[in-house]
């Protein structure tokens, strides 16, 4: 009877072993699959690109360091401080690819990677968001904008978006965490991203197609939609103004927002779609955009702003 448990014990704790050790090992970044040869050479306006972002985005912070008071220099150094995070979780590692060849990462580092990257995207669409609210109350209520956007608001819908970007995004470490890799661990991009890596598992991960679609996307729309009626409250306003000075001055002070609104959400849906949908757009494509999209909306927000 002893030796009967102990052969029913063991396939046990054999397999609660592997399952275990599945997640051990490191994933390999492979770069950019069918364009190994160029990569050297791609990686030289990436470098400077990305040295753009770097200096751009510090200046910003600069610049709006002594004005922090303000509703609008608030958001923009949030914004400053997310897009460097954006660039800064997956440039360096990519830099590295396109010089040296394909580069390790830990589980631990790509989980890492993975909350940051799709953290700081949930965030920068809820700081648009939070802009776009700033405009309509300075356009739309002048004289009671002191009194609504105090500095204790300001910090509490900072502290929001923030916590709410954050619980968006949480869950898709825990639901890649728990997959079981046994295959391939070389992934065919320059950097870990939620359904990338969720592909490689030797599991059922239609939890993590659709939460890693639905919800954030979802969240994106709610901002998207929230800025919309923003601005159309904001044309309404201004169109009732009595001169087209005060018209042109109002619509100027949006239109750095709305080119950064533009310069974001436009290829952030393009690239979503294609990647959900565009099952005939080649992989490298695909892979190449990705790439572009954490690194050219960061080098130009600074010089938009």
């Amino acid at each position: 009877m002893r030796s009967l448990d102990t052969e029913a014990i063991h396939p046990i704790s054999m397999t609660t072993f592997n399952l275990t050790g599945y997640n051990t090992g490191a994933f390999t970044l492979l770069g950019i699959p069918g364009l190994e040869q160029h990569q050297v050479w791609i990686s030289i306006p990436f470098c400077l690109i990305y040295f753009v972002a770097i200096v751009g985005n510090s200046v910003l912070l600069m610049a709006t360091e002594h004005s922090l008071h303000a509703p609008m220099f608030f958001f923009l150094s949030m914004l400053a401080i997310t897009d460097l995070i954006l660039s800064t979780t997956c440039v360096p590692k990519t830099l590295s690819i396109f010089w040296f060849g394909p580069q390790r990462i830990s589980f631990p580092g790509c989980l890492t990677q993975l909350f940051f990257l799709h953290f700081s995207f949930v965030l920068d669409s809820s700081i648009l968001m939070a802009m776009a609210f700033d405009r309509y109350v300075a356009i739309c209520s002048p004289l009671r904008y002191n009194t609504i956007l105090t500095p204790r608001t300001i910090v509490k819908i900072a502290v929001g978006i923030s916590f709410r970007s954050f619980c968006v995004i949480f869950p898709c470490v825990f639901i890649v965490n728990r997959l079981p890799f046994c295959r391939t661990r070389n992934v065919p991009h320059t950097y870990c991203e939620h359904i990338g890596v969720a592909r490689l598992a030797c599991a059922d991960i239609s939890i993590n197609i659709w939460y890693g679609f639905c919800v954030p996307i979802m969240t994106v729309i709610i901002d998207v939609i929230l800025i919309a009626v923003s601005y159309i409250l904001i044309l309404c306003a201004v169109f009732h103004l009595p001169s087209q000075d005060a018209r042109q001055k109002a619509l100027g002070t949006c239109g750095s927002h709305v080119c950064v609104i533009l310069m974001f959400y436009i290829p952030a849906f393009f690239s979503i779609l294609a990647h959900r949908f565009g099952h005939n757009v080649p992989q490298t494509f695909h892979i190449v955009f990705a790439n572009l999209y954490v690194i050219i909306p960061p080098a130009l927000n600074p010089i938009v702003y």
